[in-house]
């Protein structure tokens, strides 16, 4: 199955995971059901996917070169910079160094390594930046992977170099010079327009594809740039083994960087984050039957899950399922999710008898004067589970067996009567689109709607999490 085409429905929990509007309560765009699908069915595209063996070296579609131990050791080993890193066309991460590049796999082992000079026969010698452009309404450029040397550029599009490649830098991007560090796509959404981000010394070029225009910075706090990238609407510099997360509008650099970039983008051994840290165990592998305490699909489309300290995002199928540790999605936010859900673009994160609320488009900004006593916020001192449909300002709150609504437009908040449920306990509830989750241990039981949920006398069948929401093996 190639890209755009999506011949089979996707599974029932990521046609879930669409956005949230009073008129959109039943489905999910073709495009966002198509990637979830293709993932579902382990479809790892290899880096020259669509490029046929005797044109370029490429394998065929669908194939991946195995991976060993040597390209891991070679990838976390710590000989210094990489000489570029983004994401591919298809979603997998790349990490360019030397005459080498490094390739994630989805659902395959991870990584592998290739020579350059087969997986890009055209370039001739090692890659300076990268980057994965972001032009919705520009088709024939979207996703273009674009690779950097010297004065020039290349443009790959389906694993084929595009017509007109190499260009020299200037001519593509004008105003940008040559011998470029690195460059990052910045979307609309985190830049107000559609921007790319070059780096060469201390000096920041900020180019506007819409108006062909370049901007230069000094960014003092963040300094130069190995690398760069953008990972879940996160932006991030590379240096050496190191990395900052920084704001791609100020250059600003949070607390707690830099970090080890072994750690979190790439699963080398006894560390690694890919694949859950270490010291993680079983709470970090997406894979493992540990109990998640909390799931949510919030009002732009992000699903969550929340186990330990640590939350997984579960749509994002074109960068992989990672766990990261609660503060850093959800800023200043310690300890465990108990229960949450989203209504009128805020998420809501229940601990205890306290509730924290963060601004859903905005990085998750916590809302002044949270957190706050859940009793004063919706009326009842405790809750094991919690969710609101699509378009809906209905708060379902899950205590034992039984459940109790609330309007989330009334002031103050009073929950309802108790109503009984199906099950003696559930860790954790959403409602999509689909219908209506319920989550116990290593299983989850779907109900197409509240007022089915409500009218069941015994559960709906248990399925696995780790199958359907993870793509885990059986």
């Amino acid at each position: 199955m190639g890209q755009g085409s999506c011949a089979t429905a996707p599974p029932a929990p990521y046609r879930a995971a669409g956005g949230r509007s009073p008129t959109d309560t039943m489905g999910v765009p073709a495009a966002a059901l198509c990637l979830a699908w293709v993932l579902a069915l382990g479809c790892a595209h290899p880096l020259t996917h669509s490029k046929p063996e005797a044109a370029g070296g490429g394998h065929p579609h669908g194939a991946e070169p195995p991976s060993n131990d040597t390209d891991l050791t070679q990838l976390c080993a710590d000989e210094g910079s990489f000489d570029a890193a983004s994401l591919s066309e298809n979603g997998t991460m790349l990490f360019f160094r030397g005459e080498e590049v490094w390739e994630s796999s989805r659902g395959g082992p991870w990584p592998h390594s290739r020579p350059l000079a087969t997986a890009f026969p055209e370039l001739g010698g090692p890659v300076e930046a990268s980057l994965r452009l972001h032009r919705r309404q520009h088709p024939q450029e979207h996703q273009s992977l674009y690779l950097f040397q010297g004065e020039q550029v290349w443009a790959y599009a389906g694993g084929q170099l595009r017509p007109g490649f190499p260009r020299r830098v200037g001519d593509e991007f004008p105003g940008v010079p040559g011998g470029v560090d690195a460059a990052v796509e910045c979307h609309p959404e985190e830049c107000g327009g559609e921007t790319v981000l070059f780096f060469k010394g201390d000096t920041v070029y900020s180019f506007d594809l819409e108006l062909r225009v370049t901007k230069p910075r000094t960014w003092p706090g963040l300094g130069p740039c190995d690398a760069a990238l953008r990972w879940l609407e996160r932006y991030y510099c590379l240096q050496g083994t190191r990395f900052q997360r920084f704001d791609p509008l100020t250059g600003e650099v949070p607390p707690g960087y830099p970090r080890d970039l072994r750690d979190y983008f790439i699963p080398c051994p006894g560390r690694g984050h890919g694949q859950g840290n270490a010291s993680w165990g079983d709470t970090g592998d997406r894979c493992s039957k540990t109990p998640f305490q909390a799931l949510l699909s919030d009002d732009t489309g992000r699903v969550y899950a929340f186990r330990g300290g640590l939350s997984f995002r579960l749509d994002s199928h074109r960068d992989g399922h990672h766990a990261w540790p609660l503060p850093q999605t959800w800023p200043g936010l310690e300890g465990e999710v108990d229960a949450a859900f989203a209504w009128d673009g805020r998420t809501y994160l229940i601990q205890g008898s306290q509730v924290s609320v963060f601004l859903s488009a905005q990085g998750h900004r916590r809302v002044l004067g949270y957190p706050r006593p859940l009793q004063e916020e919706l009326g009842v001192p405790s809750t094991d589970a919690a969710f609101t449909c699509p378009g809906s300002a209905h708060l379902y709150l899950i205590a034992g067996n039984h459940v109790r609504l609330v309007d989330l437009t009334q002031t103050p908040r009073r929950a309802g009567e108790p109503v009984p449920l199906p099950h003696d306990h559930v860790d954790g509830a959403m409602c999509t689109n689909d219908g209506v989750f319920l989550f116990h241990g290593p299983s989850y039981h779907q109900y197409p709607s509240v007022a089915q949920l409500l009218g069941a006398r015994q559960p709906a069948p248990p399925q696995s999490i780790a199958t359907h929401f993870f793509h885990c093996p059986q």
